[in-house]
């Protein structure tokens, strides 16, 4: 479990879990989200809320991980521009790590 921090001030925070991240990874949520100009603004994370919509409409969107990262991280109260920011990141860096183990793994 991670805490990201989604105001400027640090008074405000998410909890995300490695479960969060996996549906992330799973739907590759983050893919082709940020525009050429590489800002993380609040019509990224419109963005985001919208392909999230589209998938929870669709058959194909009827998972219970994807429905618990949209109620605890997505569309949390306290998820601005910063928090999505922050919360790339920590995906990014989650990501690594678990391709470093994966190599590590693979190569005893």
């Amino acid at each position: 479990m991670a805490k990201i921090q989604t105001n400027a001030s640090g008074t405000r925070s998410i909890e995300v879990s490695d479960q969060h991240l996996a549906t992330i990874e799973q739907y590759q949520l983050l893919r082709d989200l940020i525009d050429s100009n590489g800002y993380v603004d609040e019509d990224v994370l419109d963005k985001l809320r919208f392909n999230i919509r589209s998938l929870l409409e669709s058959e194909t969107g009827r998972d219970k991980a994807l429905l618990d990262l949209c109620l605890d991280v997505i569309y949390h109260p306290n998820m601005k521009a910063l928090g999505l920011q922050n919360l790339i990141t920590l995906f990014l860096n989650w990501k690594k790590k678990n391709q470093t183990e994966t190599d590590g793994v693979s190569a005893d």
